[in-house]
């Protein structure tokens, strides 16, 4: 062991060096059982990302000291998939002999739960290896349906220890999160062999904006519990077109680098029913003005969806409509950030009248939609009182948009001048 550690020079004795021998030791048990992790620890990847040119031309080259995992930290965070491991009870024997404590945090199967079974399975979240004063951990990564990767919460069981580590520091435990699969590369990082995500900086921004919603099923049962689906041909029908416009819109703006979320009656049956509201005819998109970008009329139309309005203008009130198939339209509203609040607007073609919706500030989560990873608003409540007030859990056919929203203001008249520009049919 120290003809291995001699290797690493200049590093200081005592705290910074227990580090790197703790990782080291963690390494050598997860080598000894094949089971591949890859380092996911926000502090080293950033220190990682500032040389990543360096680190990746010399992959095996020794760093002059120990720089990376000699940093002052209480733990070191490593990912494992859960499809390329079996849960081996060895594991936890052979950390056992070499010194480690171990902790594992199981929570339910949320991938398991759906409108028939609320069975709830309990898989393996989270585990913790101690030794020492520093502790690893562990997160757990699951692939779901909509082709992204899923941790869940950090939640202890009544009987666990909370002071076993300072679990309120640890970076992927306070909430679910939702990731993109990372192309991974074998690297060394002060003379230890580990993966990373190839471009950590592309990671490190998804860990800012990670937190993951789930599903509401058990209120969706119960929703339909007092109003029975509609499993008709023709709600059936638009479910399954409305799906694949949804998919083919993602598809469209992911491709763009336009971030978009669920918007009215879209994010409400998310919200309410766990589906598309099959009454609903359209399928609704919300971006912030600021991610505007003009590619988006024709990037739309290449994907097969022809512009069928376009009201407001990039500075006031702009929204898109594309036609899909059939009936089935896209509309996608613009929202403007106040200083308390945030607002869209809406256009009355015949009038040149103008309408205002308005809502509190939102941050934007990620769930799991008709098999497709998408944004909603975190603060997913508010946003649908805003939109359709307390009465929201009450199924309404007959909407009108120009009064039936509780949030909407009149916003004046376009100027006739301005028509030509500000209300485009096609």
């Amino acid at each position: 062991n120290g003809a291995a550690f001699s290797k690493v020079r200049g590093s200081q004795s005592g705290q910074d060096s227990t580090r790197w021998h703790v990782v080291r030791k963690f390494l050598g048990l997860i080598s000894s059982h094949n089971i591949p992790v890859y380092l996911i620890d926000p502090l080293i990847l950033g220190l990682v990302d500032k040389d990543i040119e360096q680190i990746r031309s010399s992959p095996d080259g020794p760093s002059p000291q120990c720089k990376y995992f000699c940093a002052p930290r209480d733990f070191t965070t490593f990912a494992l998939l859960d499809k390329t491991w079996k849960h081996e009870v060895g594991l936890f024997r052979t950390a056992e002999k070499m010194g480690f404590q171990w902790l594992k945090i199981i929570n339910k199967d949320p991938r398991l739960d759906g409108m028939d079974d609320l069975s709830g399975m309990e898989i393996p979240l989270h585990y913790i290896f101690k030794l020492a004063s520093h502790a690893i951990h562990l997160v757990v990564f699951y692939e779901r349906s909509g082709n992204y990767l899923w941790h869940g919460p950090l939640r202890l069981k009544q009987h666990m220890d909370r002071k076993f580590v300072p679990f309120r520091k640890l970076h992927f435990g306070r909430y679910p999160g939702a990731y993109e699969k990372p192309e991974l590369l074998h690297v060394s990082i002060d003379d230890l062999k580990v993966q990373i995500p190839k471009n950590p900086s592309s990671f490190l921004e998804e860990i800012s904006h990670s937190r993951f919603l789930e599903c509401r099923y058990r209120e969706a049962r119960a929703f339909f519990q007092l109003y029975p689906d509609d499993a008709s041909l023709d709600a059936v029908e638009f479910r399954k077109k409305a799906k694949s416009l949804l998919h083919l819109a993602a598809l469209t703006l992911n491709n763009l680098g336009v971030k978009f979320w669920l918007s009215s009656g879209t994010c409400l049956g998310w919200y309410r029913q766990c589906n598309v509201i099959p009454h609903s005819k359209d399928v609704d998109l919300g971006i912030f003005i600021r991610d505007y970008k003009a590619e988006i009329i024709p990037a739309f139309q290449k994907a097969g969806l022809p512009l069928k309005h376009k009201f407001g203008k990039v500075e006031d009130s702009l929204e898109l409509s594309f036609q899909g198939e059939d009936d089935v339209k896209l509309d996608i509203f613009f929202f403007y950030e106040e200083d308390d609040h945030i607002w869209n607007g809406g256009t009355q073609a015949k009038s040149g009248k103008k309408f205002k919706y308005l809502f509190p500030k939102f941050t934007l989560c990620w769930t799991e939609f008709v098999e497709l990873k998408v944004h909603v608003p975190c603060e997913t409540l508010q946003y649908v009182e805003a939109n359709y007030g307390p009465g929201w859990k009450v199924p309404v056919k007959a909407w009108d948009w120009k009064s039936s929203p509780s949030n909407v203001q009149n916003n004046g008249v376009w100027p006739v001048d301005e028509w030509d520009d500000v209300i485009q049919i096609y």
